[in-house]
Formats: structure tokens, C-alpha cells, sequence
């Protein structure tokens, strides 16, 4: 028993719903329902059954969320063994490769390495100067000269000044 416990403290922490999360769930959720049909049966009122079926609602998608989330973790781990599959091996150092720059008296050599990082590294850049927009200035910003000072400022002498502002731009 104590050991369920500790895997739940640990289970807090883990991202994601652990095995002993969604039995911690289940089981208090079927203690709510069962608390639930007690008073509705102690007090017949139609509120215990409102809540039964919230209770019922939330425990369901709280269960179907987990199976979803499982499912789409299993084809994310499909998807990276396929990953690592379709991945060549790497050209270790005194192998014969058909090709001349990757090999020099057995040494591996990273010139081309090195200009495909270069190449990706400017087409990044380029990718993220094109997502930013530049911004327009649309005009000055007028600083109003205070009179007074700004604790005295209050809400109707603000609405005065809009006024005051209005008449003159009619």
C-alpha cells in the first residue's frame, strides 16, 4: 500500500497520466459516485442527481483523454522509430566510400559538413527575417504637458480635457 503511494507522489511529477494517476482517479471518482447516490437516497433531491451525472461526465472524459493521449504517444514513437530506421549510417573514420570528399587517407573530413550547416543556418535566417513584419510608424505621439501634478489629475478633469479636445477638432 505504501508503495501505491509513493508511486502517486512520483506520478505527480512524471508529465503525462501514469497508470497510478488514472487508478488514484478512478478510484476516488467511484467513491464521489457512490457518496453521491448515498445522500440521493437519504434526501431524494434531484440536485445529487445533477451532480452524479457531472461527476459521470468528468470521469468518462477524464478517461478518454488519457486513451487519446496514449494513442497519440504510441504514434509518436512510431513515427521516431521510423525516423531511425530511414537514417543512414554514419561514415566512420578508414572506410571506403565512393565518395572524394568525405575521406581523406582515413581521415573523415567536415568541409561539406560544414558548408550544409552554413547553408541551413542562412536559409533559417532568411525564414525568420520573412516571418517578421516591420512596423509602420502611423504617426507622432503628442506628450500632453501636465499642469498639474499627477496624483491631482482626476477622472473629471480628464473627461473635461476630451471634451475641450473634441470642440477643437470640430
Amino acid at each position: 500500500m505504501s508503495n501505491f503511494f509513493v508511486e502517486l507522489w512520483d506520478g505527480i511529477f512524471t508529465p503525462g497520466p501514469t497508470p497510478t494517476i488514472l487508478k488514484a482517479t478512478n478510484i476516488t471518482f467511484a467513491a464521489l459516485q457512490v457518496v453521491l447516490l448515498s445522500l440521493l437516497f437519504a434526501t431524494y433531491s434531484v440536485h445529487f442527481v445533477v451532480l452524479s451525472v457531472l461527476c459521470g461526465g468528468l470521469w468518462w472524459s477524464i478517461n478518454w483523454f488519457a486513451r487519446e493521449l496514449r494513442i497519440a504517444q504510441a504514434l509518436e514513437e512510431e513515427k521516431k522509430q521510423k525516423q531511425q530506421k530511414q537514417k543512414p549510417a554514419p561514415v566512420v573514420a578508414g572506410e571506403v566510400s565512393g565518395s572524394s570528399d568525405t575521406e581523406v587517407e582515413g581521415r573523415v573530413t567536415r568541409r561539406s559538413a560544414r558548408i550544409k550547416k552554413s547553408a541551413a543556418s542562412a536559409s533559417a535566417a532568411a525564414a525568420a527575417a520573412a516571418d517578421v513584419e516591420p512596423v509602420e510608424k502611423r504617426g507622432e505621439l503628442k506628450q500632453r504637458p501636465l499642469t498639474e501634478s499627477v496624483s491631482s489629475v482626476s477622472t473629471e478633469d480628464e473627461w473635461e480635457r476630451v471634451s475641450e479636445n473634441e470642440r477643437e477638432r470640430k
